[in-house]
């Protein structure tokens, strides 16, 4: 493959055009079966050959096992996990104006500090076989699950690399008037384990902001248009996980989503011509993620350009 010389990476910093056939689509979750056994049968929703974008209904613990049992080297390049929060305790937060209750659903609710750790440890410690000797894996999350996450990455072996504060430029008030307003959250960043040779694309950070790209990145949280077939309590916005995949994939790479929600990973990923699988248990967010990667599709935002 061509690799675009440094001036025009500079020009479109955020764009690694690249034709869809040359990506050699291969899904690989393709003859993979979990058994009657399965929590939730495995079903795949959305299949794109030509971009190599693969989403499936099932439970992320169950189909990461099955991976890692056919790929014992793995075969992920990148993981983005946005996984749950437990934060749906009964707080309040502010949503249109107005004082809410905080109850993103019962996948939300904590279960005690050792529960919900060994759920991170489970999880991560799949995610940790799926991915390449190279690989690496973003995980987002507030206040009250990342400190797990990132104790479960030490336990496992995984290297940290850099921890990112995602400011939000315009959050919610906090209606309690005792904390200060939460207006960040973490991405730790981390490779697979010591040994890996993970990859940074320095000179596409750096020509984003003119010089050495730092921790902090201020980015708005998703919009109308990123919501306009419905929403997901903790979705992402599309250039944040832009930013972690030009970071640290290169095109054609194969790139993962335990959680995948409303489907932003797949969306970066078809907009910066990487391949994907997003794997989901919720009936409606998977019909939701479905019906974004199909419009982004239809109607790309100067692909392929």
């Amino acid at each position: 493959m061509v690799r675009k010389s440094q001036s025009a990476r500079r020009s479109k910093p955020l764009r690694y055009p690249e034709p869809p056939e040359r990506l050699g689509a291969v899904d690989p979750l393709e003859g993979i079966s979990l058994g009657e056994s399965a929590l939730v049968p495995l079903n795949c929703v959305y299949r794109d050959d030509a971009h190599g974008i693969f989403l499936y209904q099932g439970d992320c613990l169950e189909v990461l096992d099955a991976i890692a049992a056919k790929y014992p080297d793995g075969c992920f390049d990148m993981i983005f996990a946005d996984p749950p929060y437990f934060l749906s305790n009964g707080g309040i937060t502010c949503y249109a104006g107005r004082m809410v209750k905080v109850d993103k659903g019962d996948w939300d609710r904590s279960r005690g500090a050792e529960e919900n750790h060994n759920f991170n440890r489970a999880w991560l410690e799949r995610c940790q076989r799926v991915l390449k000797p190279n690989g690496t894996i973003w995980v987002t999350g507030t206040h009250h699950v990342i400190f797990s996450v990132g104790f479960a990455m030490q336990q496992l072996g995984f290297k940290i690399l850099n921890d990112i504060a995602w400011e939000k430029p315009n959050p919610p008030p906090n209606l309690s008037c005792r904390y200060f307003t939460h207006s960040t959250e973490t991405v730790i960043w981390a490779a697979k384990n010591a040994k890996s040779r993970h990859v940074f694309n320095y000179a596409a950070m750096k020509a984003v902001t003119g010089k050495q790209m730092k921790t902090v990145w201020t980015i708005p949280a998703p919009g109308k248009a990123e919501k306009i077939f419905g929403k997901h309590p903790t979705q992402k916005p599309v250039a944040l996980v832009e930013r972690c995949l030009l970071a640290s994939t290169h095109p054609g790479d194969l790139v993962l989503d335990p959680f995948m929600g409303a489907g932003t990973t797949a969306v970066a990923c078809i907009r910066q011509n990487r391949r994907c699988v997003g794997v989901e248990i919720d009936r409606g967010y998977v019909a939701l993620a479905r019906e974004r990667i199909r419009q982004e599709l239809m109607y790309p935002p100067n692909l392929w350009r």
